[in-house]
């Protein structure tokens, strides 16, 4: 599952949800992601339990250092989110890589696409193939919060 080209080494990238760190996903997104500041804990361990949960993780420590889930239903869809990096681990290119092991993970299903949204990283998922929506008129969303 690791595109081991752009993973830095000494890095490993896993879509085994029991080594997810949930401590430190929980600060990362409820301090730090613009997207989920304030997100109450049981409300991110209900995020992971229905999500397919992806860790980046320090090969020497086992340390996780960066996070994405994906929602599915594993035949059509997929909403990428939560996409997270540790500040002090940025600009490794360890959020390029770990969403290009997404992508490449959920490749074989078959999916007709997979969204997500994003106000600062647009550069990051264009280098993967993620585009701009050419028909937004066409997405509707129905805001509950």
């Amino acid at each position: 599952m690791t595109d081991t080209q752009s993973l830095p080494e000494g890095y490993e990238i896993s879509a085994d949800t029991a080594r997810i760190d949930v401590d430190s996903v929980h600060r990362w997104l409820s301090t730090d992601a613009y997207w989920a500041t304030g997100r109450p804990r049981e409300k991110q361990e209900r995020a992971i339990a229905g999500s397919l949960n992806f860790g980046v993780y320090d090969g020497t420590s086992g340390e996780q250092v960066a996070y994405a889930r994906v929602v599915t239903d594993e035949a059509t869809f997929a909403w990428l989110c939560d996409v997270y990096v540790d500040p002090s681990v940025r600009g490794k290119g360890l959020g390029t890589a770990l969403v290009a092991a997404v992508r490449d993970h959920l490749e074989p299903l078959g999916l007709r696409r997979i969204l997500l949204a994003t106000a600062d990283a647009h550069g990051v998922y264009e280098k993967l193939g993620f585009k701009v929506l050419q028909r937004p008129d066409q997405w509707m969303a129905l805001m509950l919060q």
